[in-house]
């Protein structure tokens, strides 16, 4: 079972609570596996995950990162705010024979100790944290002097960064103080988030490529289905036929320029790795 330490207070605060429920909304496993599924190898190997190491992934979701990061020898604690992403996870290292500790906690305030761990990583997962400086100090200060931090977030510029800047009209304004996912994305952010609590940052712009979707319709009513962020889109406008009909265009017009009607997108992320100072 996904283990519940006791919460700090800010974490049962609406937001949080509105947070969590956005991801529990659809099937985000389905796009953790069948979509995504390529950039948890890719974060470990960056890494450089081995056998032994204590490794945290944070905003973990159902175990794109945790589990091939257990499958080369690691210990592994997987932690997300959303429980029942967790519950998938952990169902299907079970199957696997893997053993990883299945955690619930809020990115900006995480349940360990100084330097716990050996490795820090987030794969398309701590970006949406609505503030980014707390959680860039909890990724800081869980990682040993020495260790290893890495991150894959998607770029402002790339597919998925285009999709929340259309998405952005038809949700409700974010709470002050709140940031956007996608300047994870950006090299300079990532430097300012950390400053000199870490040295050697690599910071590489590459593709992912999508081959799931056999058109733009078809990648519109796939999100529109599973994908939180976008099913908290169309339920903030759901009494509005002409809103919806908006963003139904808006959604395929994107994917269309980015070549869903060929079979084949390629969606651009950002892939940092730093040591801890």
């Amino acid at each position: 079972m996904t283990q519940a330490p006791a919460q700090h207070p800010a974490t049962q605060s609406p937001i949080k609570l509105k947070h969590r429920a956005m991801w529990a909304f659809g099937d985000y496993d389905a796009v953790a596996t069948e979509v995504v599924g390529g950039l948890g190898p890719v974060i470990v190997r960056a890494a450089g995950i081995g056998p032994g190491q204590r490794v945290l992934d944070v905003a973990a979701g159902s175990g794109n990162a945790s589990i091939p990061a257990a499958e080369r020898g690691a210990r592994v604690t997987a932690s997300d705010l959303t429980p029942e992403l967790l519950d998938i996870g952990e169902r299907r290292a079970r199957e696997r024979g893997l053993d990883l500790r299945w955690l619930a906690a809020d990115a900006e305030f995480l349940p360990f100790g100084d330097g716990e761990f050996d490795t820090v990583l987030s794969c398309v997962g701590v970006m949406f944290a609505p503030f980014h400086q707390p959680v860039a100090d909890e990724l800081t200060r869980v990682t040993r002097s020495g260790g290893t931090i890495a991150l894959i977030n998607w770029t402002p510029e790339g597919f998925i960064g285009r999709m929340f800047t259309i998405m952005k009209e038809f949700v409700p304004t974010p709470p002050p103080g709140a940031r956007p996912g996608p300047l994870w994305g950006t090299e300079v952010h990532v430097r300012e988030l950390f400053g000199d609590r870490v040295t050697e940052l690599q910071a590489a712009r590459r593709e992912l490529t999508v081959d799931r979707f056999a058109s733009a319709e078809d990648f519109r009513d796939f999100f529109k289905e599973h994908y939180g962020p976008t099913i908290a889109a169309y339920r903030n406008i759901a009494d509005d036929p002409y809103r919806t009909a908006a963003l139904d265009r808006a959604l395929v017009e994107l994917a269309r320029t980015a070549g869903a009607d060929t079979g084949t997108m390629h969606w651009e992320y950002l892939l940092v790795t730093a040591r801890r100072a």
